[in-house]
């Protein structure tokens, strides 16, 4: 049984040897954490973007340690992504210093959209130590307006849980192709869908519903899925 944990928590300034140069991070790790979560950015905004600020911190009110880390293109300030093998030794060595950092605490990883697809693809080329499952906030499964699952055909060779956080008006990712691809995953993965929210998690104003309480909805899936897996 995973322990409960402090919701006080501590922000700490890292750095690691991506392979491709310093990279910067930050930890924020709650007392007695009962899991930690590598959470690595999205294509076009780093580590201190608001929604990974809020991730981080509300995962480290629930128990769960959070690492999120800088790509080497976002550190040198390049708006031009890494290329995957680059992004695939980034999301490694992340693991490896979360490791050192919260060692006998099970590891998740993963990302927003860029971020958890570099991770997934890193899992499945080889396993990342330590890590005994996958979260993503909104899979990019293809490109805008070009519905494809090309994307996902590694997902296939990941033995490990994964979870899928997805607005259901989220233009990178037709339902008609995700809903299918992850029950062809096996019970293993699981699919939670915000209803109204685009890739960004972004309701319409309609809805009645404000940013927070669909925050508490990703987080409190997160965290339900997280021990599920954790205690299992």
């Amino acid at each position: 049984m995973a322990k409960a944990a402090s919701s006080k928590s501590s922000a700490t300034e890292l750095h690691f040897d991506s392979g491709a140069g310093r990279v910067s991070a930050v930890l924020d790790a709650p007392k007695n954490a009962w899991a930690g979560y590598v959470f690595a950015h999205g294509a076009g905004a780093g580590m201190r973007h608001p929604f990974m600020k809020n991730v981080a911190e509300g995962l480290a009110a629930r128990g769960i340690a959070v690492l999120r880390y800088q790509f080497p293109y976002m550190e040198a300030g390049s708006g031009r992504p890494d290329r995957p093998p680059v992004a695939h030794a980034t999301v490694r060595a992340a693991v490896a210093t979360a490791a050192m950092a919260l060692p006998k605490v099970p590891l998740i990883a993963g990302g927003k959209s860029f971020g958890g697809r570099m991770t997934s693809q890193a899992q499945a080329l080889e396993p990342l130590a330590g890590v005994v499952g996958l979260a993503f906030f909104g899979f990019p499964l293809h490109p805008a307006g070009k519905p494809s699952d090309e994307r996902a055909a590694h997902l296939r060779e990941i033995d490990v849980p994964m979870l899928f956080l997805q607005g259901t008006r989220d233009a990178l990712a037709e339902l008609s192709l995700l809903k299918p691809l992850v029950k062809k995953l096996g019970k293993t993965s699981m699919l939670h869908l915000v209803e109204g929210g685009d890739h960004s998690f972004k309701v319409p104003a309609a809805a009645g519903r404000k940013p927070a309480e669909v925050m508490d909805e990703l987080l409190d899936t997160f965290g339900e899925w997280a021990r599920g897996i954790v205690d299992d």
